[in-house]
């Protein structure tokens, strides 16, 4: 193994961390629709600014849907945190997360999957980026 060079860290500060993966979710949800006890109509419900997020902002999947079957996936990033300002609670592409996450305290990161033919779509991923917050530090009062 080679010994990190002196222009790049050990690790990255703002790299992803706290991630959730819903993925046993999404199969118990696949398998409400499949078995009847689930409606398409309500599991197929993407909003038109999620599908316009995904038209303009997603990033193709490998994944066909579980769905229709008729197309790939596309996933959409959304972020979220109060020192983001307006950027807050849009959806940005992996190049503008990278950015925000060098120049933002934490911000949470929500990973959707859009079918923009059927219009299911389900919360695949989530976690945090950004540079780490440094702890406040309290001082002790001398009595």
């Amino acid at each position: 193994m080679a010994a990190p060079s002196h222009d790049t860290p050990a690790w990255d500060e703002a790299a992803p961390r706290q991630v959730v993966d819903y993925a046993l979710r999404r199969r118990a949800r696949l398998a409400e629709v499949n078995s009847g006890r689930v409606g398409i109509g309500e599991v197929c419900d993407a909003n038109p600014y999620l599908l316009r997020a995904a038209a303009f902002h997603g990033a193709p999947s490998d994944i066909t849907c579980p769905i229709c079957r008729k197309e790939t996936l596309t996933m959409v990033s959304w972020v979220f945190g109060d020192r983001l300002g307006q950027a807050s609670g849009s959806a940005r592409s992996a190049a503008e997360i990278e950015l925000l996450a060098h120049k933002h305290a934490e911000f949470s990161v929500h990973v959707v999957e859009v079918c923009r033919t059927c219009h299911w779509n389900h919360l695949v991923r989530s976690y945090v980026s950004g540079l780490k917050s440094s702890p406040s530090r309290t001082r002790k009062m001398a009595k």
